[in-house]
């Protein structure tokens, strides 16, 4: 995710980290060298050109602006719910560990055994959602509940497992009510959605339909453009061209990005940012370890 300060007027003209344009410069070169040829024939056979004029592209282009806008729109709804569905994570975590805290026997290794649990859930999701070695997860376990975790695909469902189980031991041996019980179920089954939900978004990507329909119209119309721009710019035309290619290529490449929020890409949700949050948390209330910094934006990217 980017994070920078609102930068003056004059430099929005030579930001490059983060604004997309190292994604799409090569579209923007080939659209650009198209469009001077363009002016090439147009200075040598004029009359090749005599029947395209700018109003056709004018529509084109509206109806083009209108779907792109529909498209990222439903990407951004996409990031907007895995940024939701990680704050919400955040607050479950804390208000189970608060829980832990208050209502559990005073015991401080029952405590870090289950608020290392939720870090360790927080980082075997997060490999999940990126493809990553779960390496860092088995800093957080035992040996032994490592062993049964790394061995199996659902690695963060066995890890509320364990949480839970724990919690029943306490329930059997008549340390909780079973009222108690059921307040703690709640707060592993709200941990349990987010990371349904997670997955579905996750193994659920938008229609390619939309993807191909819109990059397929976007290239047409750069590629086109010129031929009806020439006949009233004449040399200004790659220079217009290349100014709504920008726009065009630019928002199809965000939307691109956005519709996978879990990426470890520019404008991603920041997991790895949101999992130390989640072990500043944790390591506050029930200690054992020293508590590390948040995560700082590296070249205004945080991940």
């Amino acid at each position: 995710m980017i994070v920078r300060p609102h930068p003056s007027a004059l430099s929005l003209f030579f930001i490059l980290r983060g604004s997309i344009l190292r994604a799409i410069v090569g579209e923007l070169l080939a659209v650009c060298a198209i469009a001077f040829l363009v002016v090439l024939l147009h200075g040598w056979l004029p009359w090749l050109f005599s029947g395209l004029t700018l109003p056709s592209f004018t529509v084109l282009g509206l109806a083009l602006s209108i779907f792109l806008g529909f498209r990222n729109n439903v990407c951004y709804q996409r990031w907007w719910e895995a940024r939701r569905q990680w704050g919400q994570l955040i607050a479950e975590t804390r208000a189970f560990l608060r829980d832990v805290r208050a209502l559990l026997p005073d015991d401080d290794g029952a405590s870090r055994r289950m608020g290392y649990r939720a870090i360790a859930f927080a980082h075997a999701l997060r490999c999940q959602l990126r493809k990553e070695e779960i390496r860092s997860v088995e800093a957080w376990l035992p040996p032994e509940e490592w062993e049964a975790v790394a061995a199996l695909r659902g690695k963060p469902d066995r890890i509320l497992h364990f949480q839970a189980r724990e919690i029943a031991a306490h329930l059997r041996g008549g340390l909780i009510s079973d009222i108690l019980y059921r307040n703690f179920s709640d707060r592993l089954n709200a941990m349990s959605g987010i990371q349904a939900a997670c997955e579905r978004l996750h193994t659920t990507p938008t229609p390619f339909a939309y993807t191909l329909l819109l990059h397929r119209t976007a290239w047409l119309f750069c590629l086109l453009l010129p031929f009806g721009l020439v006949s009233t710019l004449g040399l200004a035309t790659p220079v217009v061209t290349v100014i709504l290619a920008y726009a065009f290529f630019g928002l199809d490449a965000l939307g691109q990005e956005l519709q996978e929020p879990f990426e470890a890409t520019d404008n991603a949700v920041p997991l790895d940012a949101l999992v130390r949050t989640i072990e500043i948390a944790t390591l506050e209330v029930v200690g054992g370890r020293p508590v590390p910094e948040p995560l700082k934006p590296r070249d205004y990217v945080l991940l």
